[in-house]
């Protein structure tokens, strides 16, 4: 299977500046969900690896620190810790971890690719509190396997799935990243979580960030042109309506939809019925493996780090670090491009600013969202993305592309306006 280069590991961002003072706002926001990278080293080589997992940092957490970070999330008001590498179980505490976690009364979950989830690790970890795993499922075999670097590797997820069922007491969901590879199966995937007993299902749009930023398995592109979520939003709709009548929860990723006519289906669910502006330090929260916070765990390191916990206290980096403060001070007016003009602005206000800038080296022009490849197809044009600086290989990083405007093949575009039709009146249809 294809290799990669090991990233360069650059040392924990220690010594950043906080500002003098709190404000009000940065303490009525508090984040409920934290997802905390607890290693990179990993067992699987993925091509859409946004942090380039592989081996582990040089300067991860101890146990004690690790420890000690359970104790102040807790005592910031979080609700709930997703637990993710590389690969959580290759840390020989990790249940020590999971054990802290519960103790406070704070959920725990996990999200895996699973090639190494043996059943004494699946007990361990149960026995700790484990409440939630999270499989990665990434195509039909041949994709996922492709994908992973590791023949077998889809095999050995799916064998997870069936032991994590089997055992009980743990949620059961998966996970899919939609890149060129699975867009085409994408309804295979559905049945092979369904039939291995998901009980939800989420589904996130690939980003052009760290492996997913070089070539993907043939040399081609492992994400999306943004004018391809017209073919990925119908089909979304058409499985949720299967997914619901099955009982897996479809659960869409941030930077899918955004305002497209199926978000009432897609996020029906939610108390507006859309998703509306980016959470990133307003209610979520990521850390690094090596002690570094930022305010969205997907977001690149360099401009978003904003303290390290060996230097500073979680409360205060959470309160006076600038760079988790973006989406607080954001407003329609801070947006470029197509965002700052479009009708959704002061609502969305750029959607997905991990997608955005990890393409564009900018956040708050999205191209990914289905409202503006929409707007832009009724003109007759499409967004096609171009290479012009490659990413450095370092963990989070990212390469820089532009957009390129051309026109859409008219056959192409009727046959894309036609599944939009088709996939309205059925999707609104069941639900009428």
């Amino acid at each position: 299977m294809p290799t990669h280069r090991l990233p360069i590991l650059q040392p924990a961002g220690r010594g950043l500046p906080l500002e003098a003072s709190a404000r009000p706002v940065d303490r009525r926001w508090r984040p409920s969900y934290v997802v905390w990278e607890l290693t990179l080293a990993c067992d699987l080589a993925c091509h859409h690896c946004g942090s380039r997992a592989g081996r582990a940092r040089p300067d991860e957490l101890t146990t004690a620190e690790c420890l000690d970070l359970v104790d102040q999330m807790a005592a910031l008001g979080v609700n709930e810790v997703t637990l993710i590498g590389g690969e959580a179980y290759l840390r020989d505490d990790w249940t020590a971890i999971i054990r802290r976690i519960k103790s406070h009364g704070m959920r725990c979950g996990m999200a895996t690719g699973a090639r190494g989830l043996t059943q004494e690790r699946l007990v361990a970890a149960k026995d700790a509190g484990l409440e939630a795993i999270s499989v990665s499922i990434d195509g039909l075999e041949e994709e996922h396997d492709a994908l992973r670097g590791v023949r077998g590797s889809f095999r050995a997820a799916v064998d997870a799935m069936d032991r994590i069922r089997a055992l009980g007491g743990i949620r059961l969901s998966a996970n899919t990243q939609i890149s060129r590879q699975s867009l085409p199966v994408l309804e295979g995937v559905f049945e092979v979580i369904a039939d291995h007993g998901a009980t939800a299902w989420q589904v996130q749009l690939t980003a052009a960030m760290g492996r997913a930023a070089d070539a993907g398995p043939g040399g081609e592109l492992t994400f999306l042109e943004p004018y391809e979520v017209l073919y990925a939003h119908p089909k979304l709709a058409r499985l949720k309506r299967e997914a619901d009548r099955r009982g897996v929860t479809l659960w869409p990723g941030n930077n899918v939809g955004h305002f497209g006519p199926f978000e009432g289906v897609l996020r029906g669910d939610l108390k507006a019925g859309y998703r509306g502006a980016c959470g990133a330090g307003r209610l979520s929260l990521g850390i690094e493996a090596n002690g570094n916070v930022k305010g969205c765990p997907s977001l690149p390191s360099k401009p978003y780090v904003g303290g390290n916990v060996r230097d500073q206290k979680l409360v205060d980096i959470w309160e006076r670090a600038a760079p988790l403060r973006f989406t607080r001070d954001l407003t329609a007016r801070d947006l470029r491009g197509f965002c700052k003009d479009c009708y959704y602005a002061e609502e969305c206000r750029g959607g997905c600013h991990w997608t955005s800038h990890v393409l564009l080296g900018y956040p708050g022009d999205n191209p990914y969202c289905h409202h503006r490849a929409l707007e832009l197809m009724a003109q007759g044009i499409r967004e096609r993305v171009r290479l012009v600086e490659a990413a450095p290989n370092e963990p989070f990083d990212h390469a820089r592309y532009v957009l390129e405007r051309e026109a859409w093949p008219e056959e192409e575009r009727a046959a894309v306006e036609r599944i939009h039709l088709e996939t309205e009146a059925l999707v609104w249809k069941a639900s009428a």
